[in-house]
């Protein structure tokens, strides 16, 4: 009998030829994507000046909790972005709002949503960070699957690592693949702010995040 996780693998080979990423993690949502990839920066947070993420004040309220829960401290900043942004100074982007062909930046960890409202649409949820990094996608993978080495009994696993349950399911995958495959290569990003009837609150003057 096949292993019905090979096709969250077969996605994310897909997604990773659509982006032209070298390395896609998928994961259940874009917040956790983001999550993850502040917790690898957060393990060599000896290179920034600091571990601060600095994210624009009218943004998704996941952002600044992904950013918290990676035990990083969150500031803001004033900037109308369109489709993606960057959780300054880190090579991290949170681009849960433009999907399209070719998107990747070499040395950068893109996060994407694969909401059903989003690009791809999967009728529950989905995340996946687009990388370069081989170490990187070594430790996300643990991190991603409890801290666990896929195909490992936890008894077994010697390794085991600080991890969240996160990973992305077949059914999701699935779904996923074939929503990717009828999905054009140009899309332009998805409108939000004035006039949109966009959900963002102004972040900055919430309690949990001062």
């Amino acid at each position: 009998m096949s292993n019905p996780y090979d096709v969250v693998r077969q996605f994310e080979a897909a997604l990773a030829e659509y982006t032209g990423a070298p390395y896609v993690v998928s994961t259940t949502s874009c917040t956790a994507a983001l999550m993850l990839a502040c917790a690898w920066e957060m393990i060599g947070k000896s290179f920034h000046v600091s571990n601060v993420f600095v994210i624009p004040r009218y943004t998704y309220v996941g952002v600044p909790m992904s950013i918290i829960h990676a035990k990083g401290y969150v500031g803001f900043k004033e900037e109308e972005w369109v489709g993606e942004y960057q959780l300054e100074p880190f090579p991290i982007w949170d681009c849960a709002r433009w999907l399209r062909a070719d998107m990747y930046r070499a040395g950068q960890m893109m996060c994407l949503s694969l909401h059903h409202s989003k690009h791809c649409g999967i009728s529950t949820h989905g995340g996946a960070i687009l990388h370069d990094n081989a170490e990187a996608d070594a430790w996300l993978r643990r991190a991603r699957y409890d801290g666990r080495a896929e195909g490992v009994a936890p008894k077994d696993d010697t390794g085991i690592i600080r991890g969240w349950h996160c990973y992305m399911t077949p059914p999701a995958a699935a779904e996923g693949l074939l929503r990717l495959s009828c999905l054009p290569r140009h899309n332009d990003p998805l409108p939000w702010g004035p006039g949109t009837n966009s959900d963002y609150a102004d972040l900055s003057q919430m309690e949990i995040f001062k």
